[in-house]
């Protein structure tokens, strides 16, 4: 549409601005038209357009086929499908169980082709006889006597092997005299229990004892304590313990006839209200017998006294 009139081929000639008819070369016969009122010119109505659609075709096709910017250098490019691999571990196996079977296999066919071959026969030896001496080999040696086998004199009546008690000396009923049970012996220490439990498991065999009474109220108590063989030396642990306690006070005096028996003068006991107490003890080991003497006496022992009893009773084991 336009600011002008709308003209049709058959339409007579619209009038003037004035309203008077526009002249035509018409025919006479036309009838005149009645003037029409003049139409304000009307502005087209334009759409509102986005502004996407403002933008040239061009550019919208170039924008179809080009990536955003933006999501080309943020977003990472997609990777292609990765290969599956084989999960880790599982090479290995196979190339192990093929090396297993491979040996198995390799000595079974080994030993089918080992077990169809006949037996190789042995070579003729050298000396077909053995040869013996001439004169018959020397007699064994007579066992040794029983006064010269130690084992057998500490294998049999042990209480044997202890000291006789002095002329005039009384038995000592409190400390006994003979066999002594292993609790009855424990008893005896500080710590009864801890000692009990460290002579059975040392597999302590049997405990004799020798005991008297001295005029002056003098006691002496003799224990010979053996042990049994085994993969630990019973006699000589019970010593070392014994020793290690005893040395914490005196070094003490060597016993003759052992290697490292040795005699002690031990700390006076003094209680208030009663008399005080000397002590004396020896003590040393032969083969799987520990010897073990005690003296008490209100009047103080000599060394000579604890020393030379020590050692008379070696003599005798």
């Amino acid at each position: 549409m336009s600011g002008d009139a709308v003209e049709s081929p058959d339409a007579p000639p619209v009038a003037d601005a004035g309203g008077h008819p526009a002249p035509a070369d018409a025919p006479e016969s036309v009838e005149p038209v009645e003037p029409v009122e003049p139409v304000e010119p009307v502005e087209p109505a334009v759409p509102a357009v986005p502004v996407a659609a403002a933008v040239a075709p061009e550019a919208v096709a170039d924008s179809a086929t080009e990536p955003d910017a933006a999501e080309s250098a943020g977003a990472p490019e997609p990777a292609p499908d990765a290969v599956r691999r084989r999960p880790r571990g599982r090479t290995s196996l196979i190339v192990l169980a093929a090396a297993v079977l491979g040996v198995a296999i390799g000595g079974a066919v080994g030993y089918g082709v080992q077990a169809d071959r006949d037996p190789t026969p042995l070579g003729v030896l050298a000396q077909e006889h053995l040869a013996y001496p001439a004169k018959p080999a020397a007699k064994a040696p007579d066992p040794l006597p029983a006064s010269e086998d130690h084992q057998v004199k500490t294998d049999g009546d042990l209480t044997k092997l202890l000291l006789d008690r002095p002329k005039g000396a009384k038995t000592d009923t409190y400390a006994g005299s003979g066999w002594i049970g292993l609790s009855e012996y424990a008893a005896e220490y500080d710590s009864p229990d801890f000692m009990f439990g460290e002579l059975a498991g040392s597999d302590i065999r049997r405990i004799a004892r020798q005991s008297w009474l001295e005029s002056g109220d003098r006691e002496t108590k003799i224990d010979l304590l053996q042990y049994r063989p085994g993969s630990s030396v019973g006699a000589r642990d019970h010593f070392d313990g014994q020793m290690s306690y005893l040395l914490a006070d005196d070094d003490g005096d060597p016993v003759k006839g052992s290697l490292d028996g040795r005699a002690f003068i031990l700390p006076v006991r003094r209680e208030a209200g009663y008399e005080p107490m000397y002590e004396a003890r020896a003590i040393a080991v032969r083969g799987d017998i520990v010897m073990d003497i005690y003296m008490f006496s209100p009047e103080p022992i000599s060394k000579k006294t604890i020393r030379s009893l020590a050692e008379r009773q070696l003599e005798r084991l």
